[in-house]
This record gives C-alpha cells, structure tokens and sequence, in this order.
C-alpha cells in the first residue's frame, strides 16, 4: 500500500506551517485545503484523522465522487467541522480502504489513527498524536490526559516500522519516539504536582512554575496542557479542582 505524502500549507500553530495530507492506497487522508498535488491524487476513499480546522480544509472540495467516512458516534462533529455528510462511518478494528482503525482520543476526543502496510513495513498515520521533534497540545476538551497517554501506549504496543504525522517529518523509531513522549507526559505531570505542592492554585501559575522554558506565543496552548494534567490528577483524587483553582 503506496504512501504518499501531500504537505499543504495551512493556518496551523504547528512549527512546519503545514498539515500533511496523505494518499495511502485508495484512500486520501486528511486533505487540508485544495492544491494542484491533492487535485492529481486521486483515491475512491476520504477520512480524516481528527475535525480539527487545519486536518479537514479540503475535505468539501474533495468529496465529490469519494466515499466520505467519519468516526462512529462523531458524525454530526465531522459535518460541523467539514460542511459535508458522511456517507460512512468507521469504529475500532474497521477497515477504511484496506487501512485498519485505532481510536486514539486524547488530542481530540474523534481522534483516529489509520494502520497498514506497505511493501512488508507496518506503518500508521497517527495525526496530531505524535510528531518527530516537539510535543502536542493535549487540552481538557480532547477527551483527557489518561486517554492520550493511552493512545500513545496503545500505538506503541504495535511495533510499527514507522509513523507518517499531521506535521513533519516521518517518524522511523516509532517506539523509541512514542516512549519519549510519554515520559515526556509523565514528566510534566510530575512538574505540575510539584507546582501545586508549592502553592499554586490556578492553571496560569501553575503553568510558570512546571515549563522552564520561554512560551511566548504558546502559552495558551501550554495552559490548556496544564489543565489536562490537573483533570487527570483530580480523576485520580490527587487534588481537588473545581475548574478554575486547584483546591
């Protein structure tokens, strides 16, 4: 099953200033927005990875004469997002033009992960799950924090050749690279609690006192983090939270 990857620009917080878009087989996977590469790609099929703006900006201009698949339960979510009505849905183990589904939350709460291979190598394209260099935004709305450490868990148990992400390059040590993100994850987690042991209560001071680092520009994206960890440890009875202070 032949991969081909389509980077199109878009207006995304990501580094690259680009979504890939991907032609896997027969199916085109996350179309970004119309260019003269995705217009020549052909494909019988069309799925996303997840409704976020800058995955599903092509998709109406692609529909026409595919077959248009949308996660299970989230169908209203994808023609919200898209303008256009799926004319499937998929659910965990489905198979979408000979790619198989993993539902992989966490990111965004219909967020999905298409496997195959190609030529005798496992690969997948985990959208927004994993990336090469840097981190993902992983905010209380996109189905939680256990469930994105989950999912990266769950990606990584599947001793996968390589990854093909919504953004940059390709990862070849997939497990390597899923492990490092989840102790990154954990990691953080552990500078969060420690920020509450030392007094803060709201999610702005916590994030100062857990990132070492200069967030200019990202902040926001931080503080949505923070939060997500604090949701889990509350889930956990770490803390107590009452959606503005850590109690």
């Amino acid at each position: 099953m032949d991969v081909r990857r389509v980077p199109v620009p878009t207006d995304t917080r990501a580094p690259t200033g680009a979504t890939n878009a991907y032609r896997v087989g027969d199916c085109l996977v996350d179309p970004a927005g119309r260019t003269d590469r995705l217009d020549a790609a052909g494909a019988s099929h069309l799925a996303v990875t997840h409704t976020h703006p800058d995955h599903v900006g092509g998709v109406a201009d692609y529909a026409d004469g595919r077959t248009v698949w949308a996660l299970s339960g989230h169908a209203d979510r994808f023609a919200a997002a898209t303008g256009v009505e799926p004319d499937r849905t998929f659910a965990e183990g489905d198979s979408v033009a000979g790619l198989s589904v993993l539902e992989t939350p966490g990111h965004a709460v219909d967020h999905v992960t298409f496997c195959g291979e190609d030529a005798g190598e496992a690969f997948a394209l985990p959208g927004d799950l994993a990336t090469a260099t840097g981190s993902i935004v992983v905010g209380p709305d996109g189905g939680g924090m256990a469930a994105y450490l989950d999912s990266l868990r769950r990606l990584r148990d599947r001793n996968l050749d390589v990854l093909y992400p919504g953004h940059g390059d390709p990862i070849e040590e997939p497990a390597e690279r899923l492990a490092e993100l989840i102790d990154h994850r954990l990691a953080r987690e552990q500078r969060v609690r420690e920020a509450i042991e030392a007094g803060n209560r709201v999610p702005e001071a916590i994030r100062e006192a857990a990132y070492e680092r200069d967030l200019s520009g990202v902040s926001d994206l931080a503080t949505r983090t923070v939060i997500a960890h604090i949701e889990k440890l509350a889930a956990e009875g770490v803390v107590e939270w009452d959606s503005e202070r850590v109690r």
